[in-house]
């Protein structure tokens, strides 16, 4: 049997999305890692699977795959992307959804605009919650990179985020430093590692080095934990435009124990099927 899938993206982050509510769906890391492959496969940053959740008046369990097959908590340009796809399928009929994750539950809402808006639930600080090797939590943490100290900002956004600010995204050293924060050993299950430049109060750029999936043109939990960073630093407003190499995002944050909210696109570019 033919398994149906989905190509989107949410400001160039890319994503194969699979139903596995109509469809049985059997996943390895290795068919995982062929699918990725832009030459070979399909290619994509995150493959998503959509299933059922078995939480009372939550509407279905979100699961996030990237294309070196490791599974990972979170992903927001992937919630958008797993709102739109569900809604446009037929998989439900609600424009507001209550989603499981593996670190919790979001609340996605499809906008008239075409937009989607995610309740991206509670940041958290604490090391433990990262995970980050650290005697305690701080605002900012001196990390040894390569020969250099950067100061970095750790948060969850149910996964971990190193957030740096940097005079430029265009200068920043994301390919060199990207791979050595992500598996630094402070962060023993990797992290995100984001390069922030601030424009205004209100206005960053972003470039983010994911996890498992390299540099990507876009990232939503990326966007959340910098402009979190911002807040709490002193150096943003509550609402703050965030400017992508794939695009813009919006993300507004009230302070410490409150939801991040994010809005942004989220587009189809194709459906197929992947034959025995």
């Amino acid at each position: 049997m033919a398994l149906r899938f989905t190509k989107m993206h949410g400001l160039g982050n890319d994503f194969m999305v699979i139903d596995g509510v109509s469809q049985p769906v059997t996943l390895t890391p290795e068919l995982i890692q062929q699918w990725g492959d832009r030459h070979f496969g399909i290619g994509f940053d995150q493959l998503l699977l959509v299933e059922q959740s078995s939480q009372p008046g939550v509407d279905f369990r979100y699961r996030i795959f990237n294309c070196d097959g490791d599974e990972v908590e979170q992903c927001g340009n992937g919630a958008r992307c797993f709102a739109r796809f569900v809604r446009d399928t037929g998989l439900t009929d609600k424009d507001e959804l209550a989603v499981e994750t593996a670190k919790g539950i979001i609340y996605p809402k499809l906008e008239a605009d075409g937009n989607v808006t995610v309740n991206m639930s509670v940041p958290r600080f604490a090391p433990e919650e990262i995970p980050f090797e650290a005697p305690n939590e701080a605002l900012i943490d001196p990390l040894i990179v390569g020969e250099r100290v950067v100061d970095i900002s750790v948060v969850s956004m149910g996964n971990p985020h190193a957030v740096q600010v940097v005079d430029s995204v265009v200068t920043a050293p994301v390919a060199e430093q990207g791979p050595l924060i992500e598996n630094h050993p402070r962060f023993p299950a990797r992290v995100n590692a984001g390069f922030m430049e601030i424009v205004s109060r209100d206005e960053i750029r972003l470039r983010v080095f994911e996890r498992g999936a390299g540099e990507t043109l876009a990232c939503g939990t990326g966007a959340c934990a910098a402009v979190v960073a911002g807040i709490r630093r002193g150096l943003l407003n509550e609402r703050v435009l965030v400017h992508t190499r794939g695009g813009d995002l919006t993300i507004a944050w009230a302070g410490a124990g409150t939801p991040v909210f994010m809005t942004g696109p989220a587009v189809t570019v194709f459906s197929g099927e992947l034959a025995d």
